[in-house]
C-alpha cells in the first residue's frame, strides 16, 4: 500500500521544547529521590533533577543535527525515559518501549527527520491476548502511555502544530506528496522538490496571465459600454429637439384651429355650399351637369353654427387669409397657399367665377354645334381645345381666311385656334389669319423692380431753426416709373407688393448728443418708425457715415419718407449741420407676390442693466406669412421653414461707457444655425465712443434651408459697460425678407488678401476673394484683365449690394464708389457712393459701409473703388469686420 511521505515542515519551537522534556524524563530514577520526585519536590531542589535540562538541551542537540544515522545510545535513551514516564522497571519496560518506538517502521528521508517533526504511525492491529481492550488492561490496571503519544496529543491541541488527520497523510504547510511505489523503496530524492517548486511557479505564472487577458477584455467591453452610452445620449438628444419641435407645431395648430374656428362660425351655409360645389365642379367632370343644375338655384337660409369638430380641413385657413384679388386659397397644396385665378383662355367661356376657395371654371367652346356652316356643308367640322378643324381642308385654304373671324390657323397643330383678347391688356399687334394676337406687357408681370432717387435737406427757414422736431428729407427720382410717384418730397407707391429700401447718409455736426435717421411707412407717429439709427456727437470735426435699410409690404397709395431729428432743441440746422452731397444714395426694390417673398419685422427687448456681450431676443411686429418664418424656442433666432434666400438688416441702439470701448470698438456678428452647429456669417466692425449714442447696424444676403435658423450677437472689449436700447421707435429693429431659392440667389465675397492697397490710393480698384461657390446667375470673374475686381451677371434681374470694410487710415475722407459697366467696351458709370472722414481720436480702427440696389442685365459688370484725400491707408483687413454680399432676385 503507498505510504504517505511528509514535505520538510519547519522547526517549530513548541516541538523542540516538549522533545527536550521528554528527553530529559528518560533518566532512570532510583532510591530516594525519586519518591521525592513523585511527591511533587521541585527539581532545581534534587541534585539529580537538576541536571537533567543540560542533559535533555544535549540530546536535543544530537537529535537535530545527527539525522543520517539512528544511534543505539538515543533509542536507549528514549525507552528509558519512557519507562520512567509510566513507572516501570525492568526487562518489560524496556520490551514495551522497544515495541512503541521502533525505528523499523522508519524508511527513507523519513528516518533522517527529528523524532519531533516525524509523522505519525499508522496503528497495526494487534492479534492476542496481550493486546489491551481499552484503557484498562486484564488485571485492571491503567494501560501506559507513550511519551510520543503524548507529544502528539500536546500537538493535536495546537492545529497549526500538530499532524493531519488525513488517511493519506499531509503537510503542517498545506504541501503533500502522495507516491504510489513498493514497499523499501521509498527513497525521494531532493530534485522532486524542485522540480515540484518550479511547477508551482510556472502555474502561478499561468494563472497571471491569465487574469492579464481576462483585464483586456475587460477593458475592451468598458470601451464599448461607452461608445453606446454616447450614442445612447445622442439618441434623446435627437428625441427632444423633436418633441420640442412637435409642441412648437401643436402649439402653432391650436392657434390656426381657433381662427379656424372662428372663421366657420361666421360663415354661411350657402357660402359653405357654393364651396364645396365649386370643389366638385374643379376637380370632378363627371358631376359638371349636377353643378350647373345647383348653380341656377338660390338658397336663403339663416347663418348656423357649426362645430369645427366635425370639419376635417387639409390645411390651415390662416395660410390664405390675407389673398389678394384674383386669387384664391389652394388647399391642395403643402402647405395651401394664395394662387392667382386661372383667366379663360381662347376658346373658352366662363362657368363659375374665382372665389376665395375655388379657382376660375371654365368650358371649351363646341364651335362646331354652335355654327353648323362653319367649315361648308361637305366637310366635316371636329371641334378641339379652344379651337376646331375643318376636315379635308389644305393650309393654304385655312390661311386665306376659312376659319372666319375671331380665329387664326395654327401651323403646328394644323387647326383653327381662337384668338386672344388681351383681357386688361393693350394689344401690341391684332389677330390674323395666320398669328395670334400679341399683348402688351404689364408691370404686373414682373417679379422685381428696382429704383433710385436723390435725397436733399430742405433749407432752413430762419437763422435759429432747429430740428428738434424734426423734419422729412426731399427725395427726388431720377427717372420716370410707374412703380412710384413722389408728393412733397415722399415716396407714393402704385403697386402692392414687399419693398427694401436703402439710404446712405453722411454728414458733419455740432448738435448736443446725437441725431437720430429714421424711415417712416404712411406718416406713422413718433415711436411707430420701420428702422432708425442714431448718429453720436463728434463736435464737428470730421464727417460720419450711416446707412439705414428696411423692408415693408405696401398696398398702392402707401408713402414712405426720411425723417431726421434731434432729441433737444440744442441743434441749429443752418450752423451745426453740413450734409455731404452724396452721389445717388437713396435706392430700392419691389418684389412681386407671385415670387412667393416673405417680409418680417421685429425688434429687440431693452437691457435694463449694463452689461459687455449681447444676444437680442425678438419680439415679432409684422410677419407677412408666419409658417414660412417664425422665431425661435428662446426667441434669439429666426427659423426658416423652406430653403431659400434671406435679405435682413439688423440695427442696435446703444450707450456705452469706458474708455476701452473707444480704443477697441464693437463687433456685431450674424451666425446661421445648420443641424445644430453655428456658423459665422458676417462680421461688421464700429469705433466706439466713451458716454455717448450711438448705432451698430449690420446688412447683408445669404442662402438659407430649411430649419435653419439666424441669430445675432454683439461682442464689447471688457471694462466697457453698455447699455442696449430697444422698444418701438424703430432704433433697434430686424428686418428680413425671404426669397425662395427658384428665382433668386446669393454670393459672399471678401476683399483679398493679395494686392491691399496701402499708401496714397486714388480711386483704386479693389480686389475679391469669393467665399461662396460659383452661381449660373452671378460670378467672379478669375480671369483677364478683370479677374478678381468685376463680378458679372449672366441673367436680368435686379441686385442688392451691401459692402463693409474695415480699415485703418489718416485721410480727410475717404469714399468708396460702386461702378456698374454695361460690355466690355461701354464706359462704366457710379451708381453709389459712401463717404467717411477722420478716425475717432483714441481709436485703433474704423469701418465703412456701402448699400444700394440696382438693374442688371446679361454681361452686366459692377465693381468697387477706394479713393483717400489727403492721406494715406495704412492698413485694411480682409477677414473679420470686411464683407461683401450681392442679392440677385430674376424680373
Amino acid at each position: 500500500m503507498p505510504v504517505p511521505t511528509a514535505a520538510l515542515l519547519f522547526a517549530l519551537g513548541a516541538v523542540a521544547a516538549l522533545a527536550g522534556a521528554d528527553r530529559g524524563g528518560a533518566e532512570l530514577c532510583r532510591g530516594a529521590p525519586c519518591y521525592r520526585a513523585a511527591q511533587g519536590t521541585p527539581d532545581h531542589q534534587h541534585p539529580v533533577r537538576a541536571s537533567l535540562p543540560s542533559r535533555t538541551a544535549a540530546h536535543t542537540h544530537r537529535s537535530l543535527h545527527a539525522q543520517t544515522a539512528g544511534s543505539a545510545r538515543g533509542a536507549a535513551d528514549r525507552r528509558v525515559s519512557e519507562a520512567g514516564s509510566s513507572g516501570c522497571t525492568g526487562a518489560h519496560c524496556g520490551a514495551e518501549h522497544a515495541r512503541h518506538n521502533d525505528t523499523s517502521d522508519c524508511k527513507g528521508i523519513e528516518c533522517k527527520l527529528p523524532l519531533r517533526i516525524r509523522l505519525r504511525p499508522r496503528p497495526r492491529p494487534c492479534v492476542g491476548e496481550t493486546c489491551p481492550s481499552g484503557p484498562e488492561d486484564a488485571h485492571g490496571q491503567p494501560t501506559l502511555v507513550h511519551m510520543p503519544d503524548r507529544a502528539a496529543q500536546f500537538l493535536q491541541e495546537f492545529p497549526d502544530f500538530g499532524y493531519p488527520a488525513s488517511e493519506v497523510g499531509g503537510s503542517p504547510l498545506g504541501v503533500q506528496l502522495t507516491c504510489d511505489i513498493k514497499p523499501g523503496e521509498n527513497e525521494v530524492p531532493s530534485e522532486d522538490a524542485l522540480i515540484l517548486q518550479l511547477q508551482l511557479a510556472k502555474g502561478q505564472e499561468t494563472f497571471i496571465e491569465a487574469l492579464k487577458s481576462q483585464q483586456t477584455v475587460i477593458t475592451d467591453l468598458q470601451q464599448r459600454l461607452t461608445s453606446q452610452q454616447s450614442t445612447l445620449i445622442n439618441q434623446q438628444r435627437e428625441i427632444l429637439e423633436q418633441q420640442r419641435k412637435m409642441y412648437e407645431q401643436m402649439d402653432l395648430v391650436k392657434v390656426q384651429y381657433s381662427m379656424l374656428f372662428e372663421t366657420v362660425k361666421q360663415m354661411s351655409f350657402q357660402s359653405l355650399q357654393g364651396d364645396i360645389q365649386s370643389y366638385f365642379e374643379s376637380h370632378l367632370q363627371g358631376l359638371q351637369n349636377q353643378v350647373r343644375s345647383h348653380l341656377q338655384k338660390s338658397y336663403a337660409v339663416h347663418k348656423v353654427d357649426v362645430d369645427a369638430k366635425v370639419i376635417d380641413v387639409g390645411g390651415p385657413l390662416l395660410e390664405c387669409s390675407a389673398c389678394a384679388t384674383e386669387e384664391y386659397c389652394d388647399f391642395q397644396s403643402d402647405p395651401p397657399q394664395c394662387e392667382k385665378c386661372t383667366m379663360c383662355p381662347p376658346g373658352f367661356f366662363l362657368v363659375s367665377e374665382c372665389s376665395l376657395n375655388a379657382d376660375r371654371i371654365c368650358q371649351d367652346r363646341d364651335e362646331c354645334i354652335e355654327l353648323p356652316s362653319l367649315c361648308g356643308e361637305r366637310v366635316k367640322c371636329l371641334n378641339t381645345p379652344g379651337g376646331f378643324r375643318c376636315l379635308g381642308v389644305s393650309e393654304r385654304d385655312a390661311s386665306a381666311g376659312v376659319c372666319g373671324h375671331g380665329y387664326f390657323f395654327n401651323r403646328e397643330l394644323q387647326e383653327c385656334q381662337a384668338c386672344d383678347d388681351c383681357l386688361g391688356q393693350a394689344v401690341a399687334f391684332p389677330c390674323s389669319t395666320a398669328s395670334d394676337t400679341i399683348c402688351a406687357v404689364s408691370s404686373e408681370t414682373k417679379l422685381s423692380q428696382s429704383w433710385s432717387a436723390l435725397v436733399t435737406v430742405p433749407p432752413a427757414n430762419s437763422q435759429a431753426d432747429n430740428i428738434y422736431s424734426g423734419l422729412y428729407l426731399n427725395i427726388q427720382a431720377k427717372e420716370e416709373t410707374d412703380l412710384t410717384s413722389n408728393e412733397d418730397g415722399k415716396l407714393i407707391f402704385q403697386q402692392h407688393g414687399l419693398i427694401w429700401a436703402d439710404h446712405n447718409f453722411a454728414l458733419k455736426h455740432s448738435c448736443r448728443n446725437f441725431l437720430q435717421l429714421s424711415m417712416k411707412l404712411n406718416n406713422s407717429e413718433e415711436g411707430w418708425e420701420l428702422s432708425g439709427i442714431r448718429i453720436e456727437q463728434p463736435d464737428g470735426k470730421y464727417f460720419q457715415s450711416v446707412s439705414v435699410s428696411s423692408t415693408a409690404e405696401v398696398e398702392p397709395n402707401y408713402m414712405l419718407s426720411l425723417f431726421l431729428k434731434s432729441p433737444n432743441q440744442f441743434c441749429n440746422q443752418s450752423k451745426d449741420l453740413h450734409v455731404y452731397d452724396l452721389n445717388t444714395p437713396f435706392s430700392l426694390f419691389w418684389l412681386s407676390h407671385d415670387t412667393g417673398a416673405v417680409a418680417m419685422t421685429a425688434q429687440m427687448s431693452m437691457s435694463v442693466q449694463y452689461q459687455t456681450n449681447y444676444r437680442p431676443a425678438f419680439k415679432v411686429i409684422s410677419v407677412s406669412d408666419p409658417y414660412m418664418i417664425s422665431l425661435s424656442h428662446d426667441s434669439r433666432g429666426v427659423r426658416f421653414t423652406e430653403s431659400g434666400v434671406v435679405k435682413f438688416v439688423f440695427q442696435q441702439a446703444l450707450y456705452s461707457m469706458g474708455h476701452n470701448c473707444v480704443r477697441e470698438g464693437y463687433s456685431l456678428i450674424s451666425y446661421i444655425n445648420r443641424n445644430g452647429t453655428n456658423t459665422e456669417l458676417m462680421h461688421v466692425f464700429k469705433s466706439g465712443v466713451n458716454y455717448r449714442d450711438t448705432s451698430i447696424s449690420l446688412s447683408g444676403a445669404a442662402k438659407v434651408g430649411a430649419g435653419n435658423i439666424l441669430s445675432f450677437e454683439i461682442l464689447s472689449p471688457s471694462q466697457c459697460n453698455i447699455r442696449y436700447f430697444g422698444d418701438n421707435s424703430g432704433i433697434s429693429t430686424l428686418s428680413l425678407i425671404w426669397i425662395p431659392s427658384a428665382v433668386s440667389m446669393a454670393l459672399s465675397a471678401t476683399v483679398s488678401r493679395a494686392g491691399l492697397p496701402t499708401g496714397a490710393v486714388r480711386n483704386k480698384v479693389l480686389c475679391f476673394q469669393q467665399v461662396t461657390p460659383n452661381e449660373e446667375q452671378i460670378q467672379l470673374l478669375s480671369s483677364g484683365q478683370f479677374a478678381r475686381r468685376y463680378f458679372i451677371f449672366r441673367e436680368t434681374g435686379v441686385a442688392s449690394l451691401a459692402f463693409n470694410l474695415k480699415l485703418i487710415h489718416s485721410c480727410n475722407v475717404v469714399k468708396l464708389m460702386l461702378h456698374r459697366q454695361l460690355g466690355d467696351q461701354m464706359q462704366a458709370t457710379a451708381i453709389a457712393q459712401q463717404i467717411g472722414g477722420h478716425m475717432l481720436e483714441g481709436s485703433e480702427w474704423t469701418s465703412l459701409g456701402l448699400r444700394t440696389s440696382f438693374d442688371v442685365h446679361n454681361g452686366t459688370m459692377v465693381y468697387i473703388t477706394l479713393d483717400c484725400v489727403r492721406g494715406r491707408i495704412n492698413q485694411i483687413t480682409h477677414e473679420r469686420g470686411t464683407y461683401l454680399s450681392i442679392l440677385w432676385v430674376a424680373s
